[in-house]
């Protein structure tokens, strides 16, 4: 028996709508959300599949869009991709994640390949910055937002984490906590947020005058777990802090394995804070205070904002600005656990 497969027109008989309509609301364009609804049920119940290879043909589209970020093992990173996917899939789009591990040159390779048509677009999560990844981002043919700080004069789309503001906060609650020996063991410094956050510590220390010594600063190889652990057990090495900061979660837990490990007690001898406030803050034991810098949301505004400039090339560079949250729990002497 020979079933005719389902075409447009189908569909917009169904749905009772137009031919363009049907075209619209199966592109990912603007659509009234009766529309969309009326078309997507129509072509369920039809068992409409899109030519992929032709509609690539016909609009140029690969219905691919890319995410590239320096560690896809991180949790920030995770939840990032998580919020990606969730905006972009109901689009119909499939997501392409990449990991650069951090280097510069490994970014640029990414955004060269780019050229070869094989996504519609790019999230960029870079944590290194520099003037060659800045020009190459400058020539790339192709919508792309920056999840990260970038300089003023380049014109992409951008959303941003203040992770000085978040410095701040995890450091007045120690501070108000009666802590006034604070450490800071951040990640590297020639990192976009690794010079932010060691910036800021330097600046709220200054203002609450917590002594400037610098045997109460170190810097991790990375911001992971064993990074973290190699420069925690430098740290007490020489110096016993009443708090510690860590440059991101997975150093503060980092901190806290060593402080146990060497009978010192969280929080009632050293209080620990981290930043980034993922998943595995709220299942270590204590319970880990950190500062939100929200991830899924600088993950999900990223996806909105490509999927608008995929919809509309000429509009206004958007920039956009996450505010941070303190989360109080028992590793600061707060909350439960």
């Amino acid at each position: 028996m020979n079933v005719k497969r389902p075409t447009v027109s189908r569909v917009a008989e169904h749905a009772g709508v137009s031919v363009a309509s049907v075209s619209r609301v199966l592109n990912g364009l603007a659509a009234s959300d009766d529309v969309r609804l009326r078309v997507t049920e129509a072509a369920a119940a039809l068992g409409y599949r899109p030519n992929a290879v032709a509609r690539s043909l016909k609009v140029r589209s690969t219905q691919q869009l890319a995410f590239a970020v320096a560690d896809v093992g991180n949790p920030v990173y995770v939840e990032m991709m998580r919020a990606v996917e969730a905006e972009t899939k109901v689009r119909g789009y499939r997501l392409l994640v990449s990991s650069t591990g951090g280097r510069v040159d490994d970014t640029q390779a990414l955004l060269d390949g780019l050229a070869t048509g094989y996504a519609d677009g790019l999230v960029l999560s870079p944590v290194r910055v520099d003037g060659d990844l800045v020009e190459a981002l400058r020539r790339l043919d192709l919508p792309v937002v920056v999840i990260g700080t970038v300089p003023s004069e380049l014109r992409v789309d951008n959303v941003r984490a203040n992770s000085s503001g978040g410095v701040r906060l995890a450091v007045e609650h120690l501070h108000a906590g009666g802590r006034r020996r604070i450490a800071f063991v951040n990640g590297p410094v020639d990192t976009v947020p690794g010079s932010a956050r060691q910036r800021a510590f330097e600046r709220t220390a200054r203002a609450l005058g917590q002594p400037a010594d610098d045997a109460l600063r170190r810097v991790a190889d990375d911001f992971t777990l064993a990074a973290g652990r190699t420069a925690a057990e430098a740290l007490l090495d020489d110096v016993v802090p009443d708090a510690v900061l860590g440059g991101n979660d997975l150093i503060a837990i980092a901190l806290m394995q060593v402080l146990a490990e060497r009978g010192l007690r969280v929080p009632e001898d050293v209080a620990v804070v981290g930043m980034d406030d993922t998943e595995l803050a709220g299942v270590t034991t204590p319970s880990l205070t950190s500062v939100d810098l929200g991830s899924r949301a600088r993950g999900r505004l990223a996806a909105r904002l490509l999927l608008e400039r995929l919809e509309e090339p000429d509009r206004e560079v958007q920039r956009v600005t996450v505010q941070p949250r303190l989360r109080v729990r028992r590793s600061s002497g707060g909350g439960t656990r």
